[in-house]
């Protein structure tokens, strides 16, 4: 995540990681998470395009 161009866009990317993570039963740490599997990190990123996706739609009406 080291390539967010807006300052404070890095802090809220971490809250949203986090908070897709916890929605699907991942416990992330802060810092290092290298420990993941495979499909745990496939989860947690699928739940955030998932979050991002629906935040569109809504915006659309």
């Amino acid at each position: 995540m080291s390539d967010i161009l807006v300052p404070n866009a890095k802090d809220a990317m971490q809250r949203f990681k986090m908070e897709a993570a916890s929605e699907v039963g991942v416990n992330l740490k802060q810092g290092y998470n290298g420990d993941l599997t495979s499909r745990q990190a496939g989860s947690i990123g699928g739940q955030m395009v998932k979050k991002m996706i629906e935040s569109y739609e809504k915006g659309m009406h």
